[in-house]
């Protein structure tokens, strides 16, 4: 395992790793639960989906730590989620059955293009002072999610966002996991994140916050899965405009998720090299597409590397064993889900916020005093929380890198291949709904 993983290298050892990996996996433990509740609108088994999250998600996040050897973990994105049972279902009028074509396809194209080194090419095009602001911007972002999901920010108010019913038994869990979650952090405590996460479910039973139902049992055999899996079904109409925009939205919106997240978290473990480049960067992007590929066939949509992964990273987690960890536990939920389902969202709202302090730290990294970098490296981070997508976030800070830069003359900074991609980005908002 040493030789392998490269533990002393990586200045790591077993425990830290399992820790990080269990870390990761109850900060992004929601998934099961969630991917299912919202695929079942479209007439989807919830037990198959259930199984099929767990499945993929393990498996692919294993493929993950085994083949790329970074603790990146994988499953089916809750936007891309919501975009296939919303849009694709039950606005475009597609079967789920050939929702799941289309993810499918979306899953081989990404193999294609892994093997061609396409993506890889686009994740190295990207300047180092804008992947530290995506690293920025991903704090932000997975704070704001943290504090929705605490209930201390709401979007029902009067304005654009207002604060929440802080008084709700809910929030104040949350509010007492922060400060449990900081104080443990403040201290250096080994597995901070994780023991506040347990801490704050612990606490939450006598608040009536974590609820232990009466049939309650540790151990269940799950079933369902013939319902869902292998169900894939080519859509009556492959010439259907809505086909080839579902398409084309799964691939965008996936790529520059899985790259801003690679960017970001890798930025955090200094994974990247001198030029801002990820080693085993294709690896890394092949084994995510392995994911997409085995998640639409056994059931479910897009698998992709969670943003989630920054929580492992801020608990020590270095290598991919990180990863095998939180992927054997994603497939040991299979048997253990009523356990997981105990742990409330103001459980682990906490334990994101916290992690998007330690994301934000690559803020100093920046070159603030060259405002052809400063201000594409703001609009990226703002960006991000603001359009409550790390894809569009992304995409802004290439446009304006691309014209600050031309603008000001400076056109020998910009790479061929952003100028491809601003353009295209550019016809994309021009022509395609959102």
């Amino acid at each position: 395992m040493e030789k392998f993983f490269k533990l002393k290298e990586n200045k790591t050892n077993f425990k830290t790793e399992f820790i990080a990996g269990l870390t990761t996996f109850m900060t992004m433990a929601y998934i099961l639960f969630l991917n299912p509740d919202m695929l079942s609108k479209t007439g989807m088994d919830f037990n198959g989906v259930f199984i099929a999250t767990a499945i993929s998600a393990g498996v692919a996040t294993i493929i993950m730590g085994l083949f790329a050897k970074y603790p990146f973990a994988l499953a089916p994105g809750i936007g891309l989620s919501a975009y296939f049972t919303y849009t694709v279902c039950l606005k475009y009028g597609f079967k789920w059955q050939e929702a799941l074509f289309i993810i499918l396809l979306e899953g081989i194209i990404f193999i294609l293009l892994s093997f061609f080194k396409i993506r890889e090419t686009i994740f190295n095009s990207i300047p180092r002072d804008l992947k530290e602001s995506i690293s920025v911007g991903i704090g932000f972002f997975i704070a704001l999610i943290g504090f929705n999901n605490a209930g201390i920010i709401t979007g029902e108010g009067a304005t654009i966002l207002s604060l929440g019913k802080i008084t709700q038994s809910s929030t104040l869990l949350a509010m007492l996991g922060i400060i449990i979650t900081a104080v443990l952090v403040a201290k250096n405590v080994k597995g901070s994140i994780l023991l506040g996460i347990i801490i704050t479910t612990i606490i939450g039973i006598p608040m009536g916050v974590t609820k232990i139902p009466s049939d309650f049992t540790f151990f269940k055999i799950p079933s369902g899965l013939e319902n869902v899996a292998f169900k894939v079904q080519l859509p009556s109409n492959i010439l259907n405009a809505s086909l080839m925009i579902s398409i084309f939205t799964f691939l965008f919106v996936d790529m520059f998720d899985t790259v801003g997240t690679l960017a970001g978290v890798a930025s955090k473990t200094n994974s990247l090299d001198k030029n801002g480049n990820l080693p085993r960067a294709g690896k890394a992007l092949l084994s995510d597409a392995i994911g997409t590929t085995l998640g639409a066939l056994l059931g479910t949509s897009t698998v992709t590397t969670f943003v989630e992964s920054s929580a492992g990273v801020a608990a020590g987690g270095r290598t991919g064993l990180t990863s095998v960890i939180t992927g054997c536990f994603f497939l040991i939920s299979l048997f253990l889900s009523p356990l997981f389902l105990l742990v409330p969202s103001s459980a682990t709202a906490p334990a994101l916020i916290i992690v998007g302090i330690f994301m934000s730290t690559a803020v100093k990294k920046i070159n603030w005093d060259d405002f052809t970098v400063a201000i594409p490296a703001f609009i990226t981070i703002a960006a991000m929380p603001f359009t409550y997508s790390i894809a569009e976030g992304i995409v802004f800070g290439i446009i304006s890198y691309t014209i600050v830069n031309i603008a000001t003359g400076q056109h020998k900074k910009v790479s061929p291949l952003l100028y491809v991609l601003t353009f295209i980005f550019i016809l994309r908002y021009m022509f395609l709904p959102l």
